[in-house]
């Protein structure tokens, strides 16, 4: 791979159009404006990450992570950057846009997940395997590969359809993002199906954007159907790792789920006691002067994500050529040493058994798993039988951008009602689960 190809500022939707209006703002630029302003993206704000959404303490959820994955993703993409142009030689100009191109991918890489944190996912999968569902593939025409989209709904894939795709009403290649930016996303660059793949970047709807983009960029088909990462998803994907692993420990002190001598036990163990000495010594003297616990952590974490910034841009320089050649295999956080490497295992062992198994969590997910599977249960009945009287009823509520007409076929009909459940806030689909399942009817007045 090269990175005169790698760097596109080709758009989805508009390949053949000729810029000549001129803009102060790189291309690169525009497509992280065009996500903040965006309304899915708007809409994160009521997404859970993990932790149920506010009460009276104010954690994250998936905006506020995003933009904080943003914001380290932007460093790591500087730090490549200042490496290409500096030991390998490149004379690319838009080599300086690395930053901003991580930087979008960063805040596009949650845009395809459900409400409801973690579970989502599954509670979508689940209605086809186990639910009601699993009898559609017999009773409809829908393709082996089709149905291998249905019963393993992947967010990643979802993201790839709502950044690319021309939904009713709405512009040709869907956000008209740079090919670059759309291929910063792609974590798992093949489709469904994959007996050796757990996860998957396209659905068979998107597969002929997906293959121009491979093309387009030159991304190396490693085996049929399977092609390597591009190079950028390695510091989008570290970017996301750093956070959700520091931050997810930040948000357990402010709940009181952890202490806040075990959450300083957890960070600083990060930090080697010689070749980290002088950050440690700034912590303690930062400590020292502020006595808020919450500062303290937060100062703690802000050190932790730059030596994990620093660490995750040393791998990648390090491994330069495997990840050009499309050889190089795992997570850049998979290829951390030594104290780092076993800190950020018992972080994430500590997360696993201490923080997404804690009882608000497993709540909001059991919530959201009744809630999404009785909302896809309602409304692909209706999109399938839409001359029922009750369907005709339910309908409506599809957004038209959603709509596909009597004329799609069974799969592209199940794909607006997931287009519109993954779309949902928290609180939209908590509000319409109860609409239709006429709960709280009894309290109001007619």
């Amino acid at each position: 791979m090269n990175w005169d190809q790698l760097l596109s500022t080709k758009r989805t939707g508009q390949e053949e159009r000729v810029y000549t209006v001129q803009h102060q703002r790189t291309q690169f630029q525009r497509d992280y404006d065009r996500l903040v302003f965006s309304s899915p993206f708007r809409r994160l704000q009521d997404k859970t990450q993990v932790f149920p959404l506010p009460g009276s303490v104010f954690v994250h959820n998936r905006l506020t992570h995003s933009l904080e994955v943003a914001s380290v993703g932007r460093s790591l993409g500087h730090n490549i950057a200042a490496f290409l142009l500096e030991n390998k030689g490149l004379k690319n100009t838009l080599i300086n846009e690395i930053g901003s191109v991580v930087a979008t991918a960063c805040l596009a890489h949650d845009m395809g997940n459900p409400p409801f944190g973690h579970s989502g996912e599954s509670a979508l999968s689940q209605y086809f395997v186990k639910g009601d569902g699993r009898k559609l593939k017999d009773g409809y025409e829908i393709s082996d590969a089709e149905w291998n989209d249905l019963i393993e709904f992947e967010g990643n894939a979802n993201a790839f359809r709502l950044l690319t795709h021309q939904f009713k009403g709405r512009r040709k290649g869907g956000f008209g993002l740079t090919y670059s930016s759309v291929a910063s996303i792609l974590k798992y660059p093949y489709a469904s199906g994959l007996e050796s793949k757990k996860k998957y970047g396209f659905f068979q709807s998107e597969k002929e954007m997906f293959e121009r983009v491979v093309k387009e960029l030159g991304l190396i088909e490693t085996e049929p159907g399977v092609y390597c990462r591009h190079p950028l998803v390695y510091l989008v994907e570290a970017a996301d790792d750093i956070c959700y692993q520091v931050m997810d420990v930040e948000d357990s002190h402010k709940l009181r789920i952890l202490d806040t001598v075990k959450t300083k036990e957890i960070l600083l163990a990060f930090l080697a006691e010689d070749e980290d000495k002088a950050t440690r010594d700034r912590i303690e003297e930062v400590s020292t002067e502020v006595t808020d616990t919450n500062e303290q952590i937060s100062f703690i974490r802000a050190s932790v994500i730059g030596k994990l910034v620093g660490c995750c841009t040393q791998i990648f320089k390090a491994n330069y050529d495997r990840i050009m050649s499309g050889n190089f295999s795992g997570s850049l956080i998979d290829h951390l040493e030594g104290k780092t490497k076993q800190a950020a295992e018992n972080c994430s062992e500590i997360s696993f058994n201490d923080i997404y198994r804690h009882q608000s969590v497993v709540e909001i997910e059991l919530s959201g798993f009744k809630i999404l599977g009785s909302l896809l249960h309602e409304f692909s009945k209706a999109v399938l039988n839409p001359q029922d009287k009750y369907s005709k009823m339910l309908l409506p509520f599809i957004p038209n951008q959603y709509s596909v007409g009597l004329e799609a076929s069974p799969y592209q009909k199940l794909q607006s009602v997931l287009d519109y459940i993954s779309g949902m806030t928290d609180v939209y689909a908590l509000d319409l689960y109860r609409k239709i399942n006429g709960i709280g009817l009894a309290d109001k007045r007619f």
